[in-house]
């Protein structure tokens, strides 16, 4: 049975929240984000944002109403916390945060890419390492494990930033026009750090806080220190600005726009304007090295990656329902090309599902007696992803044809010519007002700019796939050369044994 709800009104520090406490934090102390060249002054009614906001307001709300699955004890206050903060120990552990983590996929169908247990597990993983971290400064562990359990215990939500901004992308960040163009130290105090500069690209700005990662694209010790560094500090620090991009939510109701009416996340260029940042919130400071090892010496990237698997798997999912609907309804499931289009979709979600079983099955105990899943189904899901998914939103695109730009909206259906909308539009299998809507899914699915968005983000989720596909072969030299022993053996029998013959 489920758990029941803490009260609207209960302060934080209490555990699990709520939705209502989402979107009352939201208001206490609101993010800076500017939109159309204004301040949002209140993100969960502003037009552009507020389906987003309460999308993720009613994700903590599930957490609630599916608690046996999304909570577990805390460790220290003994109140429900979110089950995506647990540093699992044993198997079933391990596996029930990715039982919880895929009812909140289930709900957004996989199209938000940020949901809150992402962060989650990459806060998580930093405390885990936590000892890897104090090597560099003992202070700097210690924050780890505090921020963690802070986290945990006030269940708020995070956005990251993670890259330098897009200018010369043939210079260094301490080489460009100005180098406080990339985020960067400005000076250090005896309380803390300050920084100038910006970072691309946060995700979920309507978020409690905002974790800095260390850049990835650090090169040189000198040049790239100042650029080095890792913290948290809450969104409404004064001299943070986030600059949106225009929404994907043109404010249209669930039948016209379903998805971008629902789960329209946000991106935004985050400003650090001279931000104070108290020692207390560093974890990565000046170490370059210690940086680009940070994510997965901790197991950071790790613990992401096994939270996205489970993503791709919801997202596949909804792929394969969406696509059987649509064949469904204009009766063309007697065609081969639909038959392999369908097969080659649920070939990807099972594809999914195999990576991630196998990640479980693997796990092992790290160097910080964490189970942590297997790396390498998780490095090649997160590689192969980026091309399955255009090519699913490719396949709604061939399934509906000319049919996903001659919907209706709304209007028309229950307008003046909703005779001759319920005449002209019905199909094989279903009448006007079940076709269009389903139509309308896969037109935002694969054509809005809600869609667009989507493949744009799948294609560089973890990056740029050409990179990520030389940091793979860089990092799984020793399986690769493996193999290539194997097949010089094979070869060489057979040299030896020509040889023998001539002899």
């Amino acid at each position: 049975m489920s758990a029941l709800l803490p009260q609207s009104g209960q302060d934080f520090a209490t555990g699990a929240r709520t939705g209502a406490q989402v979107l009352q934090r939201l208001r206490d102390r609101p993010p800076p984000l500017w939109y159309g060249g204004e301040l949002v002054r209140d993100v969960t009614a502003h037009a552009a944002l507020r389906g987003g906001v309460h999308t993720l307001a009613h994700l903590y709300d599930l957490q609630w109403e599916r608690s046996d699955e999304m909570l577990f004890v805390s460790p220290t206050s003994g109140n429900k916390v979110g089950r995506s903060f647990m540093i699992a120990k044993t198997p079933e552990e391990l596996r029930s945060i990715s039982l919880s983590m895929k009812v909140w996929e289930d709900y957004t169908h996989g199209m938000m890419g940020r949901v809150p247990d992402y962060i989650n597990r990459a806060m998580t993983g930093y405390a885990a390492g936590a000892a890897f971290l104090g090597e560099g400064d003992p202070r700097f562990g210690a924050n780890a494990v505090r921020y963690h359990e802070y986290l945990r215990e006030n269940d708020l939500c995070l956005t990251h930033t993670l890259i330098p901004p897009q200018a010369n992308r043939a210079a260094t960040m301490a080489r460009q026009a100005d180098p406080f163009l990339a985020a960067r130290v400005k000076e250090e105090t005896d309380a803390g750090i300050v920084i100038r500069g910006c970072r691309m690209l946060a995700t979920l700005p309507f978020s409690d806080e905002i974790m800095v990662f260390p850049s990835t694209l650090l090169k040189n010790v000198e040049e790239d220190a100042p650029y080095a560094f890792g913290f948290s500090i809450p969104c409404c620090t004064p001299g943070l600005r986030f600059v949106c991009r225009e929404s994907v939510d043109y404010g249209r109701s669930h039948f016209d726009h379903p998805l971008g009416s629902r789960f329209e996340e946000m991106d935004a260029v985050v400003i650090f304007d001279d931000v104070f940042v108290p020692w207390e919130n560093v974890f990565l400071y000046r170490d370059v090295d210690r940086c680009n090892q940070a994510y997965a010496r901790t197991g950071a990237a790790v613990h992401m990656a096994h939270q996205v698997v489970v993503k791709n798997i919801a997202k596949s999912e909804f792929m394969l329902g969406l696509a059987h609907l649509l064949v469904d309804s204009i009766g063309a499931e007697g065609f081969q090309h639909i038959h392999e289009k369908l097969a080659e979709i649920w070939i990807g979600m099972e594809t999914m599902k195999a990576f991630l079983r196998a990640a479980e099955a693997d796990a092992a105990l790290d160097e910080w007696g964490v189970l942590r899943p297997a790396w390498n189904p998780l490095d090649a899901a997160r590689n192969l992803f980026p091309r399955l998914y255009p090519r699913m939103v490719e396949i709604i695109q061939q399934i509906g044809a000319s049919g996903l730009v001659a919907m209706p909206v709304a209007q028309d259906v229950i307008g003046s010519l909703a005779d001759d909308i319920k005449h002209y539009y019905q199909a094989a299998r279903a009448e006007a007002h079940d076709r269009i809507p389903l139509f309308r899914l896969a037109w935002d699915v694969s054509m809005s700019a809600f869609g667009s968005r989507q493949v744009l983000y799948e294609r560089f989720f973890f990056g740029d796939p050409v990179r990520m596909a030389g940091a793979l072969v860089a990092g799984h030299q020793a399986q690769i050369r493996a193999q290539a022993d194997r097949v010089r053996s094979f070869v060489q029998q057979g040299r030896d044994e020509a040889f023998a013959d001539v002899r």
